[in-house]
């Protein structure tokens, strides 16, 4: 298979992770036949230092010529820390979901049973847990109208039905393919915009009598998330409330370093992982590459090449076994490796295989 990938390292950690992914899609191809193109592009900080946009032209264009994106982080403490600051990096990560189209945000939260022991939770809370948070990703608080005073500030939370029928659908489309369990996350008791998402989920149940659904008020969810994460299959949510659950989802593995994503939508998918730049790694050679390898498995399981997927996962499980790990999800007393070695066991492994 032919593939066009467009590569946005972005800010911070992004470029030492995006080289680790780059070196197991590239491995892969190689082992399993596939003719692998790369275009690199600017993106976030970066883009901004660079030519005075987060997301420039050129770089959307990129996108467009591509089959898949693959993206790694934006964002600078220089902007995190001016409120004045008029472009920020993440507004490039907006325009990109935006201009692509990207709607679905799908991120699976998975368990490692030899990681069980780096989760704040207890090991019988948290082992076997398996389900996917899907986020409507182009619509909500992020997208809606904003007015920013000295005084006065709101963000509106806009859905329309269509917005949140599709993301319905995809949600459906995944239970299907797991254990056919939805939970529709809102806050109906409070927000009319959640009050359409559950009227419009209410009515789209009775096309899919072969899954169940339920409904949960996002803070209880919240809860549940930690005292029973194996209660939940296919999670779906609004834009913000997807964003924070995703990242208390990171508790339940031990590590925000582990947990893959895809964008999917009307053009080219995006494969990130959930974290950030993370600028206090950056060029320490300590960054968990494993997200964004993972990533990689999510890109070819989009073009239905799961063998390709599989030899990814097996082949990152195993560097997790054999304690080949970075920093922050290392044994007390395992040996030390970062960033490049992490990847380049993996490599090997797959070309070994």
């Amino acid at each position: 298979m032919k593939l066009k990938i467009a590569v946005l390292a972005g800010d911070g950690i992004g470029p030492e992770i995006m080289e680790q992914g780059v070196a197991v899609l590239s491995a892969v191809a190689r082992k399993c036949g596939h003719d692998v193109t790369y275009r690199e592009a600017l993106c976030g900080a970066h883009a901004i230092d660079e030519v005075g946009d987060p997301f420039p032209e050129e770089t959307f264009q990129t996108c467009l010529w591509a089959d898949a994106v693959l993206f790694a982080s934006v964002g600078d403490p220089k902007f995190d820390n001016d409120p004045t600051a008029r472009v920020r990096p993440e507004q490039g990560l907006l325009a990109m979901r935006k201009k692509l189209g990207l709607y679905a945000n799908i991120r699976p939260v998975e368990t490692f049973d030899c990681l069980i022991h780096k989760s704040p939770l207890k090991d019988e809370l948290v082992r076997g847990a398996d389900f996917i948070c899907i986020r409507e990703l182009t619509g909500g608080m992020y997208f809606g109208e904003k007015k920013e005073g000295t005084d006065e500030a709101y963000d509106t939370n806009y859905y329309s039905r269509p917005e949140v029928e599709r993301i319905l659908r995809v949600a459906y489309q995944y239970a299907r393919q797991r254990r056919r369990h939805v939970t529709v996350v809102d806050k109906a008791n409070v927000l009319a915009s959640s009050r359409l998402w559950r009227k419009v989920a209410q009515e789209m149940m009775t096309e899919y009598p072969d899954v169940q659904t339920d409904f949960m008020y996002v803070d209880n969810a919240a809860m549940r998330m930690i005292q029973d994460p194996r209660f939940f299959d296919v999670m779906v949510t609004e834009n913000t409330f997807g964003d924070i659950l995703t990242d208390e989802g990171s508790c339940i593995t031990g590590s925000m370093g582990l947990l893959p994503s895809a964008s999917t939508g009307s053009s080219t998918p995006v494969f990130e992982p959930i974290h950030g730049s993370w600028p206090q790694g950056k060029g320490l050679n300590i960054a968990n590459p494993l997200a964004q390898i993972l990533s990689v498995a999510m890109l070819f399981e989009y073009f239905d090449l799961k063998a390709e997927g599989q030899l990814i996962r097996e082949a990152v499980r195993a560097s997790l076994d054999a304690n080949v790990r970075t920093p922050e999800i290392q044994v007390e007393g395992g040996a030390r490796y970062g960033t490049r070695e992490v990847g380049q066991w993996i490599v090997k492994y797959i070309e070994e295989k």
